[in-house]
């Protein structure tokens, strides 16, 4: 069934809202709300559906799952058991599905109910929300701007209080773009953690199923059910029991961008607003040269990536009609003539793009970008339909080509009052630190931290066992754990010491070393395996207490004084990797180092 009733959403959602405790109530009054919410002038819903097919769902609810009678809206673009999946074409309302997507039955397998299907740029090809045969939607705080899109109708659900949780799909940025627009969370977990299979793909190797609630809060118990390493998707990956060597437990070091990102005025303002608040959550903020990543986010729409489009719904783009939205079809067609030697280029300057980027992450657990250049009108949309979204993926085209997840994040308003959004970017299998940092922006209880293992230790190392540096295997095979990056306290400062072999550093208490003190990785270990390590240290670094720059202190590999006189001071670096990146004393520099704090001046 399809709503065309008119009527105010506020007053929708305050009807949901007045709703009694019990799950079937609840699901009533957000089935009610829905359809008294369905407004042609805000085309949020494609199907709604029965109240009495909501009813008979909730009954068979168990009061005891996760998600317990928690309405969701569903992007059409997902299979529902007896529903059409449109993806926005009206020619496919006829095909009802015969089994609903995996994702969507592990959701209601744990409890959630779903009420309706939501509206989408055709073929979840669009991140502004407008390209849809049902009508083009706007902002939740201004009908004048776009809502973002591809994931429009879900995003717009969660905003205006219809449903606490939504799902999308995220190929380009789908799942953070109206997130961003519309002030809630977007989560894009890693690739693969989440099944694909009954999603009508846009880009099979890229699509993200993402969920929009209004906290990072009401995201994880969805986000729990989500995961699964569904044998039936090829591109299913389960999440490693351990996360990769260089994933922190905890967050602490986030990047920025080295250089101006020609945000529009009102854009920009609130970026500088939100790089002040940053300095309030992250322990430590540094620079980064983001050029790379933003090289990787043109080749999703300029490189061969299109012809993946045409091979999943190009045979729905013909004949033309009315039930396509031209945008669209003007863009995925253009795909169709991408020949074989363009697609093993295209994959070639991703790889090389890839390694450029891999050494941020190094020395930072997560990267902060905006979600958008500016926030576009209808109007403007409406006079470059093209233009103006492909502005609209700048910083959002790159994150599934290089692997990476994400969650966009309320970042207060603009100066004209719409909402503006930020996303934090984290390396594939972050994704539980990665929430915690969201949840900790937004001002949110942090996850409960899991004891210390018994028989552990915490190891502050400096030198060759970084991340990424000669002697980091060591660490891992001896079953360390990375748990947070830090810097030392004021006092300390590094030496390159003299003698063959593989160079090495020297982290000595001086009392005279810099006020923002050396970058080191706090890693925990088991006790045995401190020994074992301590044993391949040569004179003359041993162990000692190193003190943080939280004022904690832990044990950590420090040189004798005695032993660095004939060695070179390279504290000016700020840390090991940073000083190996200048080269060896008295040679031209080599490249600059990736990554370097971030002072007054930062964008």
């Amino acid at each position: 069934m399809t709503s065309t009733a008119p009527d105010d959403v506020t007053a929708a959602t305050r009807t949901t809202r007045a709703a009694a405790a019990t799950p079937t109530a609840q699901l009533a009054a957000a089935t009610r709300a829905a359809q008294l919410a369905a407004d042609p002038e805000q085309p949020i819903w494609i199907t709604l559906l029965d109240p009495a097919e909501v009813a008979d769902a909730a009954a068979r609810v168990d009061p005891q799952a996760p998600l317990a009678g928690t309405a969701v809206a569903v992007k059409d673009n997902l299979d529902l058991a007896g529903h059409p999946t449109t993806a926005g074409c009206p020619t496919l309302a006829g095909r009802p599905a015969t089994a609903s997507a995996t994702a969507l039955r592990r959701l209601t397998d744990a409890g959630a109910v779903v009420i309706g299907k939501t509206n989408l740029d055709q073929f979840a090809t669009g991140l502004v929300g407008t390209r849809s045969p049902y009508g083009a939607c706007h902002s939740a705080a201004s009908a004048a701007h776009v809502s973002g899109g591809s994931s429009s109708g879900s995003a717009l659900a969660v905003a205006t209080g219809l449903v606490p949780l939504a799902l999308g799909t995220d190929t380009a940025g789908s799942g953070r773009v109206p997130a961003a627009f519309n002030g809630i969370v977007g989560v894009k977990p890693t690739r693969g953690l989440i099944s694909t299979v009954g999603v009508l793909p846009a880009c099979a190797g890229l699509d993200c199923v993402t969920t929009f609630t209004r906290t990072v809060a009401g995201a994880r118990p969805a986000l729990a059910a989500l995961t699964w390493a569904d044998p039936d998707d090829p591109w299913s990956r389960p999440m490693p029991a351990q996360p990769p060597a260089g994933v922190a437990t905890r967050m602490r070091v986030v990047a920025v961008p080295d250089r101006p990102l020609d945000l529009d005025p009102v854009h920009e303002t609130a970026w500088r607003a939100a790089l002040r608040r940053l300095r309030t959550v992250a322990a430590h903020v540094v620079e980064v040269d983001v050029t790379a990543f933003l090289a990787a986010a043109r080749l999703l729409y300029d490189g061969p990536w299109l012809a993946a489009r045409w091979a999943a719904f190009g045979h729905l783009l013909e004949p033309d009609g009315p039930h396509l939205d031209p945008t669209v079809r003007t863009i995925v067609s253009r795909g169709r003539d991408i020949a074989g030697p363009d697609v093993f280029a295209g994959l070639d300057r991703l790889a090389a793009l890839r390694r450029h980027t891999e050494g941020v992450w190094s020395d930072v657990d997560a990267l902060l970008l905006p979600v958008t250049p500016g926030h576009p009108k209808l109007a403007e949309v409406a006079a470059d339909p093209v233009g103006v979204n492909a502005r609209l993926g700048r910083f959002t085209n790159f994150v599934n080509l290089l692997d990476l997840c994400a969650v966009a994040v309320p970042a207060g308003t603009r100066a004209d009052g719409l909402p503006f959004g930020v996303q934090f970017i984290a390396p594939a299998f972050a994704d539980g630190p990665l929430l915690d940092l969201a949840a900790q922006w937004c001002g949110e209880p942090v996850a409960a931290p899991v004891d210390a293992p018994t028989g552990t230790t915490t190891v502050a190392v400096a030198g060759a066992h970084l991340t990424g540096l000669p002697l980091n295997h060591q660490l891992v095979e001896l079953g360390g754990r990375l748990t947070y990056r830090a810097r030392t306290a004021p006092g300390y400062r590094l030496y390159r010491l003299a003698g063959p072999g593989l160079p090495r550093p020297g982290l000595v208490h001086t009392g005279d070393g810099p006020p923002g003190g050396i970058a080191v990785e706090v890693w925990r270990l088991p006790h045995q395996a401190v020994g074992a390590l301590l044993g391949t240290v040569p004179a003359p670094l041993g162990l000692g207490s190193v003190e943080l720059d939280d004022g904690s202190r832990v044990t950590g590999f420090l040189a004798e004084e005695h032993g660095v006189r004939d060695a070179v001071d390279v504290t000016a670096a700020g840390g090991w990797r940073a000083a190996l990146a200048g080269g060896p004393p008295g040679s031209p520099a080599a490249d600059p180092p990736a990554v370097r704090p971030a002072g007054a001046g930062a964008p």
